[in-house]
């Protein structure tokens, strides 16, 4: 097997499209359609089911990819090794949850550019599992979750404390008339959706209709027209509190806190320019303080 055939079945997997997958990777559909045959040939499997919808991994598929993203992640990281110098440069790839993204990371992504120019910096948001799952298929150099992190293949260090509180219309006043709306949340695998679900089972409360969302401002919006409440941390709610269009409710001390923690991969290879970024989060976590302070105050 070649790399690169493995890379062009690592994109046709993820894509799910011969088509998008050669447009992805500047080919024409022909070419990436031989090397998915010529892979199937010399493994004596198929690979991938088609369908008029595009392409499904099969049983075969899903092990080769597995072993593919470690593959052509430590070719990758083995290039980035020994072409990395002391000055911290080249691509830094960070993902984060959109509430982190939302109200950690602006000041923070910022001083890093303005110090690292020469970095080119990307940001990818998503719920906590899928931006383990990015980080350990070295998709990621790092990221943002929202929980705490056991994996044995990761590390992560604690960066930010959340306060969580449940967030209504304005016009509701009782946290037990919120607790009756529907819950305005992320896909499954978001850890604030995870916390809500949890206590209102263990409170044996009657489970509310959930309405999944794609982006944090749809279930700002939502909860703000009166559509439902959702778990949020006060920090991104504070300024629409502050303008009377939501209110916060606040909620048992045992689960309004939950820690953001910064993951990598334990075996990965730091380059110049992740490691000046894991030495810039203390300088986040301080300035988060002193922000929520000077809130208070």
């Amino acid at each position: 097997m070649e790399s690169a055939d493995l890379r062009v079945f690592q994109m046709v997997a993820r894509e799910g499209s011969i088509t998008k997958a050669a447009l992805r990777l500047g080919y024409v559909q022909s070419n990436v359609t031989a090397r998915i045959q010529q892979l199937e040939s010399e493994l004596g499997s198929v690979l991938f089911f088609r369908h008029n919808r595009g392409m499904t991994l099969s049983s075969s598929g899903k092990m080769l990819l597995a072993y593919t993203d470690k593959i052509v992640g430590l070719l990758d990281e083995a290039t980035q090794a020994l072409s990395s110098s002391s000055d911290p440069s080249g691509p830094l790839m960070i993902g984060s949850t959109q509430t982190a993204a939302a109200v950690r990371l602006p000041m923070l992504l910022a001083s890093y550019y303005k110090q690292h120019p020469n970095v080119q910096l990307s940001l990818t948001t998503g719920h906590s599992q899928f931006l383990m799952e990015k980080v350990l298929h070295y998709e990621l150099d790092g990221a943002f979750i929202g929980c705490q992190c056991d994996h044995p293949e990761l590390q992560s260090v604690p960066v930010f404390d959340e306060e969580l509180i449940i967030a209504s219309a304005s016009s509701v006043v009782d946290l037990k008339v919120a607790l009756t709306r529907p819950i305005l949340v992320f896909s499954t695998g978001c850890s604030y959706r995870d916390v809500l679900e949890r206590w209102l089972e263990f409170s044996g409360l009657r489970q509310p209709l959930i309405m999944e969302f794609g982006t944090l401002e749809a279930i700002i919006g939502g909860i703000a027209a009166g559509l439902g409440i959702s778990l949020l941390p006060k920090s991104v709610i504070r300024k629409h509190e502050e303008e009377g269009i939501i209110r916060m409710h606040a909620i048992p001390d045992s689960i309004s806190h939950i820690k953001t923690e910064f993951i990598t991969r334990k075996d990965s290879f730091v380059s110049s320019a992740l490691n000046a970024f894991i030495e810039a989060l203390p300088n986040a976590k301080l300035d988060a303080i002193s922000g929520a302070s000077t809130t208070v105050n």
